[in-house]
């Protein structure tokens, strides 16, 4: 991110209520010395909720980095430096190529230098502590504390850990060590992050170490939204444990770090994406149709998320009648018995190759049920394309009442041509906002999938001042026919909502 889009996040968190901002690693990079210094300077200088955060930064075991972090930070009014260094075999031998004792005197050294310095919350990481001799642990962290540290950072640096062992590594440090806050930092190799963490807290950590969306080196760390919400949750396995966080920032962090990053999380990302709060079985439709609670332990309104669709009900292969149902009536049909057995059998067999069934969609099948009948239909395309002249498309339409009309029409293209001539027989004012035309399989016999938005070019399409748009799609091996076809589904469901809003306004 850049330094403006930090700054932007440091805010969100700061209204989030994170108590700890870790600012950056500041001898990095200049980017990072500058944005750090930013956000120490504003966002730690500035209460929110009559609180402000502790701006902390990160630094090697060196006089260096600790003097560039301290001159970073000390513009905070709560500032603090983490010093790390590894404490595993594998790294001290491979990594530094340091001995026990030169890893113990080089920390206790560099946490009084911080200390010296004029920093009074001083934070010491044991890099990749999940694979370190506990005995050492003990040794070097108690020494950390004699130097001056407040708070003792415990990362499972390669996400090695199973909860269990993360567990007693946090409970034997605590029986072991006295005087420092344990910080639990995980990371998610194994996918175990977030339990860790929380595992972390049950043994007694009481700081926890988190990102927005779990963005963080390789599979990313332990997720703030996971994390925080499954302390709420779950709150009675842990004695009574919260956090601060605001819980209706949470899906504005999640966006806003998503786009800035352009790091975007899968649709059923726990918490924060839609997917959670979206039901598609049959069964769990009709579960949460009668009480919520039956399938949903959190409310959409608890992390300041909407739903993808109204009650989480989204329809497809695993449907029951309930869901269309409900749907249904709230497009305003109240229809039963063998019509709705019939738009339901419908439903199910396209449903293996559409994924989502937006409100038009489900029009749709009304319209092709006979509830509501098509205004215009295609009676017959005659096409003239190649290397001379324009393309030209004649097109014969049938109304609903019999009316044939025929028009023709040049254009661009084929399409293009097809849809000027078809706008000069139906001739309501609408304006092309999504074209999309793809092939659903390979070889030159493939057919073509196409997919029409149009929305209203005046102010006769709006239905209770909502201006809506209208979708249309049909498949078929002939590319203009196709799209000749999807045009005509969104221009007649244009039409039925022109005649709605007519019907609404004389009532």
């Amino acid at each position: 991110m850049a330094t403006e889009q930090k700054l932007v996040v440091a805010r969100l968190l700061s209204n989030l209520g994170v108590d700890v901002i870790d600012a950056g690693f500041p001898r990095s990079s200049p980017e990072s010395f500058n944005s750090s210094k930013a956000i120490a300077s504003e966002v730690g200088c500035q209460p929110v909720k009559g609180r402000v955060p502790v701006i902390s930064v990160m630094a090697r075991c060196n006089k260096k980095d600790i003097d560039v972090a301290w001159e970073v930070v000390r513009h905070a009014r709560r500032p603090s430096v983490v010093i790390f260094i590894a404490t595993s075999e594998i790294h001290m031998k491979h990594k530094l190529r340091m001995s026990k004792a030169d890893v113990l005197n080089t920390a206790a050294e560099m946490v009084a230098y911080a200390r010296s310095l004029g920093c009074q919350d001083v934070a010491f990481g044991a890099e990749d502590a999940g694979r370190s001799d506990k005995e050492f642990l003990y040794h070097i962290l108690n020494e950390a504390i004699k130097a001056g540290a407040s708070t003792l950072v415990i990362p499972d640096t390669v996400g090695y850990n199973f909860p269990s062992e993360y567990g007693n590594l946090i409970a034997d440090l605590r029986a072991n060590t006295s005087g420092a806050i344990i910080s639990a930092h995980c990371h998610n190799d194994l996918g175990l992050a977030t339990a860790n963490t929380l595992a972390g807290a049950e043994a007694g950590a009481r700081q926890l170490e988190v990102t927005i969306n779990g963005i963080g080196e390789r599979a990313g760390n332990a997720s703030l939204e996971e994390v925080v919400m499954a302390i709420k949750c779950r709150r009675e396995l842990l004695g009574g444990l919260h956090t601060g966080i605001d819980t209706r920032y949470i899906a504005e962090a999640s966006k806003m770090v998503a786009e800035f990053t352009g790091l975007y999380v899968q649709p059923h990302k726990a918490i924060v994406r839609a997917n959670v709060f979206t039901h598609e079985s049959g069964i769990h439709q009709d579960g949460v149709l009668k009480f919520t609670g039956t399938y949903e332990i959190l409310s959409p309104d608890d992390i300041g998320l909407s739903r993808s669709c109204e009650s989480g009900i989204k329809l497809g292969k695993l449907s029951g009648r309930h869901g269309l149902k409900f749907r249904l009536l709230k497009l305003g049909y109240d229809i039963n018995g063998k019509e709705l057995d019939d738009i339901f059998a419908r439903l199910k067999e396209i449903a293996g190759t559409k994924k989502n069934f937006s409100d038009d969609d489900i029009e749709a099948l009304v319209h092709e049920n006979g509830h509501l009948q098509a205004v215009w239909s295609l009676g017959d395309l005659q096409v003239m394309h190649g290397t001379f002249g324009s393309p030209t498309v004649t097109v014969k339409l049938i109304s609903c009442y019999g009316e044939e009309k025929i028009s023709c029409s040049v254009g661009e293209g084929p399409v293009d041509a097809a849809y000027k001539a078809i706008n000069n027989i139906v001739q309501i004012p609408v304006v092309i906002r999504k074209y999309v035309n793809s092939a659903m399989e390979e070889g030159i016999d493939a057919l073509a999938s196409t997919q029409v938005v149009v929305s209203q070019d005046s102010n006769e399409i709006v239905v209770q001042n909502i201006v809506r748009t209208f979708s249309g799609s049909a498949t078929g091996k002939d590319i203009v026919i196709a799209s000749v076809q999807a045009y005509l589904n969104a221009l007649n469901k244009a039409v039925w909502a022109i005649d709605s809003s007519a019907k609404m306004l004389s009532a």
